[in-house]
């Protein structure tokens, strides 16, 4: 139902984004999407590069006095840094400069010594390049401010329908913040409270002595993060084919995350190491809870999800980050350009963006849970989502007699 594209490169002059398929008449202004690319930018342990740009959104189509039209939603988000990256990433060739190194096709501020861990050295070799930078632009994690604000009017057709989208920093390198119980009723308020978007005081004071110890060895930290959905309505995707299934969908958007490596859904890896028992939610009646079809679970193990669908409970995600690539003590790899061993380039980078991934991991749920949405209660128009929504809430209290 949804299609969405980004376009753009770290250091270029802007970051593009386009979402096709929102309905008409979602109330959208510019400051919805800015408030999400500035907790993008948050978090204890980000580069200088954060202080840089400060991202605000453009509307350029697909948005008319205040509301969607129905047509394509196009975005941009100018890069403040482009100033002191003109000579290195415009697109028009300069004649004395490729008269120089046209033998080798390198610009100013190549990259041959290909950091271990990155895209450099395998783009490289794929697209048939001799200076890594026409990968590691792409590559970069940047592109994901695109994709938090085409998330961003996602978010806000889910809040139509109350479903919230929340996250929160369950671990930094070796050191676990643990889960309150009850969990906040609002998880983000709670959390961009933290530096480093913790749910536990003591581990964020343990997380930030951290930081500052492997920002002196030159070294950097990944981590895991928890999302969360609440007011996600039972039945969402199928189990009827495989890439409808909800379960895959949300692994895949997970896992094109840059420097994400896992994904978990409920309990997710413990539920291997236990028995059924331990494992499976066991269902109770409840008439009231339309959003369940007229059931509650006595626990949410399964995180939400149930043969490729929602079941109405909260739906949980937790993804985890590998260390960022770049480190300031590089690591020993080969200069492509000379084919001798070299330290790796440095490249401006952050100690840790574990933070700030669950910022984006919340945009790319927001974007699989939309497109679920649509995909079920369909509409070219809010109030005919709406509509169908509506009716589908009516259809499951009459299943339960309500």
């Amino acid at each position: 139902m949804l299609r969405f594209t980004t376009a753009g490169e770290s250091h270029g002059q802007a970051l593009v984004g386009v979402l096709e398929g929102i309905p008409a008449g979602l109330p959208l202004l510019a400051e919805h999407i800015d408030e999400q690319l500035a907790r993008r930018q948050q978090g204890y342990g980000r580069g200088r590069r954060m202080q840089i740009e400060q991202d605000a959104v453009e509307l350029l189509s697909g948005v008319r006095a205040g509301e969607t039209i129905g047509s394509p939603i196009a975005l941009l988000i100018h890069n403040r840094d482009w100033k002191n990256w003109q000579e290195t990433m415009s697109p028009a060739p300069d004649a004395g400069e490729l008269a120089q190194s046209e033998a080798k096709g390198l610009r100013k501020r190549a990259v041959t010594r290909v950091r271990p861990g990155h895209a450099d050295l395998t783009g490289l070799l794929k697209y048939d390049r001799v200076d890594a930078r026409d990968i590691l632009e792409r590559a970069s994690a940047r592109e994901t401010t695109a994709r938090v604000a085409i998330a961003a009017v996602c978010r806000r057709f889910l809040t139509e329908f109350g479903v919230r989208i929340g996250s929160h920093v369950v671990q930094l390198g070796d050191v676990t913040a643990a889960r309150p119980e009850p969990m906040p009723d609002d998880i983000n308020v709670a959390a961009d409270a933290s530096p480093l978007r913790t749910l536990d005081a003591e581990a964020e004071r343990r997380m930030i002595a951290r930081i500052d110890e492997v920002k002196a060895e030159g070294n950097t930290l990944g981590g895991i993060a928890e999302v969360v959905a609440t007011g996600v309505c039972v039945g969402l995707g199928s189990h009827t084919a495989w890439d409808r299934k909800l379960d895959g969908r949300i692994g895949r958007a997970m896992l094109s995350i840059p420097a994400v490596k896992g994904v978990e859904i409920g309990i997710g890896f413990e539920a291997a190491r236990v028995t059924g028992a331990e494992v499976h939610d066991e269902i109770d009646p409840e008439p009231a809870a339309v959003l369940t079809g007229g059931v509650r679970r006595r626990t949410n193990r399964a995180g939400g999800l149930e043969g490729g669908m929602t079941t109405g409970e909260p739906l949980v995600v937790r993804v985890a980050m590998k260390p960022i690539s770049t480190l300031m003590k590089p690591l020993a790899t080969v200069d492509v350009a000379t084919g001798e061993g070299a330290q790796a380039t440095v490249e401006r980078s952050d100690v840790t963006a574990v933070p700030a991934m669950g910022v984006i991991a919340e945009a790319m749920l927001a974007i699989v849970l939309a497109d679920a949405m649509l995909e079920k209660f369909g509409g070219d128009s809010l109030r005919e989502t709406r509509r169908n929504y509506d009716g589908y809430l009516s259809q499951l209290s009459r299943r339960r007699g309500g």
